[in-house]
């Protein structure tokens, strides 16, 4: 069985692609993956560290406004065309899957017109415009948070299979994880996390809540990312921590400080938001501005809407209202327990088995 795999740009599209591939090698011994990126996207690095082998085609995003540009991106979109033709052509996959990102474009829709089978995995509320217009040809679109599906007018073929998440976050265990952190189990505990490389809103806010408002029975983990964390530390001064804060540029274990935690800060990534609804925690969700169609914001609208978290925006965000808010939901033991369950609703822990199933049935 060959399978051609392509998304990329961003970590949100290829980590779900790496993990489908690696379902796929667990679950079918005689496999061959094959991934097709761009030279210029994180996949070139992450797809080999990976263990699996790139090709690289030529395409770039069109700019939104008219421009000379974006002739020459045409020029590079139909060259990315001709080198994905020539891969399919030597690879003969008997399926191809797109995570998103433009590299797919190319890849899905070769396969698409030489009838190979063919399935896009949409990770956010808001669908990127690769996959909007590769719903038009494909034979599966896979899509991540119910919102997502008004967006693709045929909806016959759209399935609701959530993000993969890692089976690290997955085995995790609240109590376990809290003896390990040395954490007490009596506490509430809030893990605030502005993504991989920060967050400067989010982190203004936190230290005027670490020098003013913080109460002593609640445990708190701050990732400040790595750019941010001597400007944060000097910020704060000499101020007393009193025990209970950990302030971190970078946070390796992940899986048990989520686990551990009672409430998450935490921006609107699809895979973030998977995690954390994969465990069932309540959030507050602060989506970061100027992402690719304000993806983050339909992410967090969507959290918000079916009760699993609050939705802050970045500009409205203050010290004073992210402190409200951390207790509001802290405070009322009832809230918080409903946002647990609402958030468990939306998590889907088995998300990978079922992304795993559409794609065997649709090679049978």
């Amino acid at each position: 069985m060959k399978v051609l795999i392509s998304g990329g740009g961003t970590g949100g599209h290829v980590y779900p692609a790496i993990a489908i591939a690696n379902k796929l090698k667990e679950e079918i011994k005689e496999v061959e993956i094959l991934f097709v990126g761009t030279k210029n996207g994180i996949e070139n690095e992450i797809v080999p560290k990976s263990g699996y082998e790139l090709r690289t085609i030529t395409v770039q995003g069109f700019r939104r406004k008219i421009s000379i540009d974006n002739i020459k991106r045409v020029f590079k979109l139909l060259k990315g065309l001709e080198q994905s033709r020539r891969i399919i052509k030597n690879f003969k996959p008997d399926i191809v899957i797109g995570t998103g990102g433009y590299v797919c474009g190319p890849v899905v829709f070769n396969a698409a017109i030489n009838k190979i089978p063919t399935v896009i995995h949409e990770q956010n509320a808001f669908p990127g415009i690769t996959n909007k217009i590769l719903s038009k040809v494909v034979d599966k679109i896979l899509i991540s948070f119910e919102d997502a599906k008004k967006y693709f007018k045929d909806r016959d073929n759209v399935v609701l299979t959530g993000n993969p998440v890692r089976k690290e976050i997955l085995h995790s265990n609240k109590l376990n994880s809290r003896r390990k952190l040395g954490i007490a189990e009596d506490k509430k505990m809030v893990l605030s996390v502005g993504g991989s490389g920060g967050s400067k809103k989010l982190n203004d806010s936190m230290i005027s809540i670490i020098r003013n408002f913080i109460k002593e029975d609640i445990q708190f983990i701050h990732v400040t990312g790595k750019n941010h964390y001597e400007d944060f530390i000097n910020s704060i001064g000499d101020v007393n921590l009193k025990g209970f804060q950990k302030i971190v540029p970078y946070l390796d274990d992940m899986a048990n400080a989520l686990a551990a935690c009672d409430l998450v800060i935490c921006s609107a990534g699809a895979i973030t938001l998977a995690e954390v609804t994969a465990l069932g925690k309540p959030s507050i969700v602060i989506p970061k501005a100027y992402t690719a169609e304000n993806h983050q914001e339909f992410n967090a609208k969507s959290i918000e809407k079916k009760g699993a978290g609050i939705a802050i925006l970045e500009k409205h965000l203050t010290p004073y209202k992210l402190n409200e808010t951390i207790f509001k939901i802290l405070g009322d033991r009832e809230k918080l327990k409903n946002m647990e369950n609402n958030s468990k609703l939306i998590g889907n822990p088995d998300s990978i088995n079922i992304i795993y199933k559409e794609i065997i049935e649709m090679i049978k």
